[in-house]
């Protein structure tokens, strides 16, 4: 068991250094998992694996906050609420990171969320990824900016829904009420994907 929170120790300092938005001027991360490894040499397993599991929800947090910088502006016409992010540590569902934000005209809404980082999520994309499930529910698959994705629209509710698979490690959800059909779409091609991907 605590192996793998060494491993964790590893992949969370590879992020660190080859990622410098990570890193702030206090370095709490790095002191952090500095501490962990002194615990860990003097024996201290338990107090080194809560410092690690401290460390990861920190890296986790700081991926939320530059996540929140892709949430795509308001489209024309449209007003945006605040931007939310949550991160959630691996002791409930494994873990991940979740940006979302709400998008208002008149009686019309369109909400956008971006999820990562989760085990759960790998399971969802199988899904996404198979044209049967994408057929089953009554969406299409269709390609946004170059991203696979499945497309649900219901033109009686004026209601629908977009899911977009981006590097297999992140999916985009766009859902609307009250909305026209483009406006479902051309907030989910708002999204920086290749930017996105990059994260």
């Amino acid at each position: 068991m605590f192996a793998n929170k060494i491993s964790s120790l590893a992949v969370i300092t590879a992020c660190i250094l080859t990622t410098p938005l990570l890193v702030r001027a206090d370095d709490t991360v790095l002191k952090t998992i500095d501490e962990a490894v002194k615990q860990y040499k003097a024996g201290d397993y338990a107090e080194a694996a809560s410092n690690l599991d401290y460390a990861s929800q920190l890296v986790r947090q700081q991926k939320s906050e530059n996540m929140k910088k892709l949430l795509p502006p308001p489209l024309s016409g449209w007003k945006a609420g605040e931007t939310n992010a949550q991160a959630i540590g691996s002791a409930v569902l494994g873990g991940g990171v979740t940006v979302s934000r709400d998008y208002y005209k008149g009686n019309s809404k369109l909400s956008l969320e971006i999820v990562s980082d989760s085990p759960v999520l790998q399971s969802v994309l199988m899904m996404i990824n198979n044209p049967m499930f994408a057929g089953a529910g009554g969406g299409k698959l269709e390609t946004l900016n170059g991203q696979r994705s499945i497309i649900k629209y219901d033109s009686v509710k004026r209601s629908g829904d977009i899911y977009v698979v981006v590097a297999s490690r992140f999916m985009v959800t766009v859902k609307g009420d009250g909305i026209d059909r483009t406006d479902l779409i051309n907030l989910a091609k708002a999204v920086d994907y290749k930017q996105l991907s990059e994260n």
